[in-house]
Order: structure tokens, then sequence, then C-alpha cells
């Protein structure tokens, strides 16, 4: 399978709520919230933005505390991490103040332990640096951080990851698989997958495994009827692709 980033109508809504959050009239509302169920792309898609844009990338911990995440911070703009909260969070002001560098925390529900104390320390930061501030969550996510109104208030945009559509799918194996598929295979893709973007690069692999043994460079819903693609473990049961209509 090809290494290409593939970009779909959730990179799209992410990308022009970036550009909203740039333009923001309140300098301290400078928080984005990107939220959604499991496997539709969202750490694929904000890190591929945070590489482009040169933004750190954290990923926060169970155990997070407002000086883990300031030694994390620290690491990773190789800024001395030593000593107290205090003089540690004004070297690192100065330089996020300096480099204007965006921040990225992803699995940012265990910020919000001990009363969201870690997640206040990010918006302090934020507040006086003005930069970016980008939060990955889960689904629930935004009614957490509604209940702290000194957070909610700080987000100028929410972007929902949604299942990737049939055009992303098609674009998809369009870029990323190395074996032919007729629109008919892709759309099974597409209905295996559920839109999970995770699911679908599995699929696809899976697909071209398949190519591979049979010696086949292109590859139709028929040459798969029947074939285990994926594997749904709440049901424990194979995702098989469907009979051709008609037979």
């Amino acid at each position: 399978m090809r290494k290409q980033f593939v970009k779909t109508e959730n990179y799209s809504r992410f990308v022009a709520g970036i550009q909203a959050v740039e333009q923001r009239g309140a300098a301290e509302a400078g928080m984005m919230l990107v939220h959604g169920a499991p496997g539709f792309g969202k750490s694929h898609i904000v890190g591929h933005w945070a590489a482009e844009a040169s933004a750190v990338f954290l990923r926060a911990n169970v155990d997070w505390t407002p000086k883990y995440f300031l030694v994390e911070l620290a690491r990773a703009l190789r800024v001395d991490p030593t000593g107290t909260a205090q003089q540690l969070f004004s070297r690192l002001l100065e330089r996020v103040v300096e480099t204007q560098t965006p921040i990225v925390i992803d699995e940012a529900e265990f910020s919000l332990h001990q009363n969201a104390a870690a997640l206040e320390k990010v918006r302090d930061l934020s507040d006086r640096a003005e930069v970016t501030v980008v939060l990955i969550g889960m689904e629930r996510i935004q009614q957490s951080i509604a209940r702290h109104k000194q957070l909610s208030s700080r987000i100028a945009q929410v972007v929902e990851f949604v299942p990737s559509t049939l055009a992303d799918v098609e674009q998809a194996c369009r870029q990323l698989a190395e074996v032919g598929m007729t629109p008919a295979l892709v759309a099974e893709v597409h209905r295996i997958s559920g839109g999970r973007m995770r699911e679908v690069l599995n699929v696809i692999a899976a697909v071209e495994r398949i190519a591979a043994i049979n010696g086949q460079s292109t590859l139709d819903v028929s040459d798969l009827e029947g074939a285990a693609l994926s594997y749904d473990w709440q049901t424990r049961t194979a995702k098989a692709v469907k009979a051709t209509r008609g037979r």
C-alpha cells in the first residue's frame, strides 16, 4: 500500500476550522476542539497538519498533571524542564511567544482530571502566548469541557469528525491501493469499513494480499465474494464481501 496522505472531507472541514481560529477576533479564544468516534482519522489528520505547521503534538496521559504537561511541552520544545512549575511556565511562555508554536493535545479527556487542572494550564499558556491550541477527543468531550466555562469560552471552533463518504473511500483506494479496484468493490470497502478510515486502510491491505496470492492486478466484487476483509470485535463476526446481485 502506498504511503500518501488522503485529503478527505473531514480534513477539509478541519482546515476550515483552523483558518477560522487563526482569523479570530478575540485573541484569547484560540482553542479548537476536534471530536468524534474512534477510527475517523482525527489523530492522523491533525498530526499531518501539525507536521506541516511545525506544531507541537502531545498525547495526554491518564496521570497528567499541570507539571507533567509543562515538562512534556518543554522536552518537545527543547526547553530546560527543571525547576518549579512557575519557573518552567515562564521559560515555556517566553519560547512559545517567540516562536508562536501551535500546540496539539491528543486524547484530551485525560487533561480534564482533577477539575481540569492540566487543561487550565494549557489554557493559561494559550491565553498569554495567543497561540492556537487544538484539542482532540472522543464523542463526549464537548459536554465534559462545557462544565468548565473558563475553558469552553476559549474554544473558537468545534469540528466533529464523521464517517468517510464514498467519495473519500474512492480517493483513498485510488491513492493508496497498489491494485486496481472496480467501483463496485470500492463501494464494498466503504460498506465494510463503515466509513472509518482506519478500517478502510486495513481493508485495502487485505484486498492487496488476496490480489498478490492470486496474481491479479485488478479485482472486482466477484473475485472476493465471501472473503472476510475485516472483523467486528464487538459482535465477533467477520465482515465479508457480499455476493453480487443477480447471483
